[in-house]
């Protein structure tokens, strides 16, 4: 009987740095001090709300993945209960040694403990071996997350808005013409 090399626990501040590496790419975009303190934050939230957690692997003594896990509803419109596995991350060269499905078990276990009855991911479209690895944990496609700038869909938006019909200025002068002369027969009529 083989003795796993993968321990999970709860990340600690000093997690941040190396977690700000694995999710460099799901991260706001700006320097590595802002992304630093930006997961310190999540982290300090993470380990006050008792509907949040973020746990870390460890493979061998070394900080090898990591998982957000938030307690919730399947959607704004759908209350049973759930929780949402955000960002399973393993590093690369931890992969394959049981880190993925080590995360992927406590976040089950934390979702029976809570009483919640369904689990939400997402994977990157582009992770093939992630969307894969989701999917052989029968977790299935349900909606397509897509995100975008909101000055980029202001602008498309815009774009796509149908021209304003104008009313040719002899047609309102007409209009107006038109009010004055019923405006004067109502106050000759008072």
């Amino acid at each position: 009987m083989s003795r796993s090399l993968v321990f999970l626990r709860d990340a600690l501040p000093a997690d941040a740095a190396t977690l700000s590496e694995l999710w460099v790419d799901v991260l706001r975009r700006g320097d590595e001090a802002e992304r630093v303190a930006d997961l310190v934050r999540v982290v300090e939230a993470a380990s006050k709300d008792p509907d949040q957690r973020l746990v870390v692997a460890e493979y061998d003594g070394r900080l090898a993945g990591g998982v957000h896990l938030r307690l919730t509803t399947v959607s704004p419109l759908n209350l049973d209960t759930s929780v949402q596995v955000m960002s399973p991350q393993v590093f690369p060269e931890f992969r394959r040694h049981g880190v993925g499905r080590a995360l992927m078990d406590a976040a089950v276990s934390w979702a029976e403990e809570r009483g919640a009855g369904h689990l939400a991911t997402a994977a990157a479209t582009g992770s093939r071996d992630g969307n894969r690895f989701m999917a052989r944990l029968a977790l299935g496609p349900v909606a397509t997350l897509r995100l975008a700038p909101t000055t980029v869909v202001r602008a498309k938006l815009m774009a796509q808005r149908p021209p304003v019909v104008r009313v040719p200025a002899r047609q309102l002068t007409h209009v107006l013409a038109v009010r004055r002369s019923m405006r004067r027969q109502e106050a000759g009529s008072a």
